[in-house]
């Protein structure tokens, strides 16, 4: 499940969580607010930034080839 949190401090500062979104597409999804709400002072990647969607292929090589017999 993907999720933003989002926490305004009285000064007006923003703090934003985003999870369960893998890998840098997180930055595409907060791009667009965060241009709206204003400078970025810092950023932290989570693990889940690191971490690499996988994709599983199955495949089958044969080969058969003609005996001479």
């Amino acid at each position: 499940m993907e999720t933003l949190e989002f926490i305004i401090y009285p000064d007006g500062r923003v703090q934003e969580k985003v999870t369960g979104i893998v890998g840098a597409s997180c930055a595409e999804v907060t791009a667009a607010i965060e241009a709206q709400l204003g400078t970025v002072l810092a950023q932290e990647q989570t693990a889940e930034f690191f971490a690499a969607k996988l994709y599983q292929t199955n495949a089958a090589t044969t080969q058969t080839t003609l005996s001479d017999w």
